[in-house]
């Protein structure tokens, strides 16, 4: 009886192809989400962008919003730590170690996470924001200094230690996996929510300056998570911070200066956040014109 014996060069390559066909089909996933949470982020906030102090709208609507926004954001510059920690595992179970199945779900859900807990901050500060204005933060008087002050403290930021700490661990993978292993699912979602704690410490300013440009805007969306995928991808880190530190601070001079010449910037009418409280929410969130209510009953 005939037995097929596969060449040996076939058998030395074999491997390395099925490395490389997971590798390229775990990158396909990441930006596939990324190009649904794109989609859906921009289905949900169509219509909403009006600047610096946009409404966020209701709390249930902000939250989904913004976690599938950190998705359509972050994927394709979390996807050299999620090929290394896939890797891992794969090593782990060619010696006969525990890899449960899910356990990079939960890597990425961890990460999620606490960008979830950074995006309610976020929320907290401007619906505070909007109980305490009294009218100070409208546009036409601190408004559009604020914005750009904010965009000055994230280009400053670019160049102190806590950034470039937290930017070394976010592109160093293997020794942020090496150091921080858990085992099994639960130790996936502990390592997923360090990993974001340390993309919050380098991310958190860039996020400030989304909100100071119109976090409902998408197309400012897209400026800050190229910002951010050129800071952890590119190998020239230095020229690499140095540029978002140009793009920040030309942005914050722009501002400052002449506002509705900034490409992309919604100039808001100038009413303040506290004018603005007591307008309905989003009509996404309600599924009907914000300025649609019943007419009072003067009757009474």
């Amino acid at each position: 009886m005939a037995v097929s014996v596969p060449s040996r060069g076939r058998r030395l390559t074999a491997p390395v192809d099925l490395v490389l066909a997971s590798r390229l089909a775990i990158i396909a996933a990441l930006v596939g989400l990324a190009a649904i949470a794109w989609w859906a982020t921009d289905l949900r906030m169509a219509g909403m962008d009006a600047g610096p102090g946009t409404d966020p709208g209701a709390l249930g609507f902000y939250v989904t919003t913004w976690v599938v926004m950190m998705a359509a954001m972050m994927f394709p510059s979390i996807a050299p730590m999620v090929l290394m920690y896939v890797g891992l595992q794969r090593g782990r179970r060619a010696k006969g170690l525990a890899a449960p199945v899910g356990a990079t779900a939960c890597f990425v859900a961890g990460y999620l996470l606490i960008w979830a807990v950074v995006g309610l901050a976020g929320y907290t500060v401007l619906e505070l924001g909007r109980e305490l204005d009294g009218g100070f933060f409208a546009w036409d008087h601190a408004g559009k200094w604020t914005a750009a002050g904010v965009l000055a403290v994230a280009a400053i930021y670019e160049f102190t230690p806590a950034k470039q700490a937290c930017l070394k661990r976010c592109r160093g993978p293997l020794g942020f996996l090496v150091s921080e292993w858990r085992d099994g699912r639960l130790g996936a979602l502990r390592m997923g929510v360090v990993h974001g704690g340390w993309c919050v410490g380098c991310c958190w300013a860039l996020m400030a300056a989304l909100f100071a440009l119109g976090a409902m805007s998408l197309f400012w969306m897209i400026v800050v998570a190229l910002l951010i995928a050129v800071e952890k991808l590119l190998p020239w880190r230095a020229a690499a911070t140095a540029g978002v530190a140009a793009v920040l601070a030309a942005l914050a001079i722009g501002v400052a200066a002449a506002p509705a010449d900034v490409p992309g910037l919604t100039v808001p009418s100038g009413k303040s956040m506290m004018d603005m409280k007591g307008m309905d929410k989003p009509a996404m969130d309600k599924g009907k014109p914000a300025m649609d209510k019943p007419a009072m009953d003067m009757s009474k």
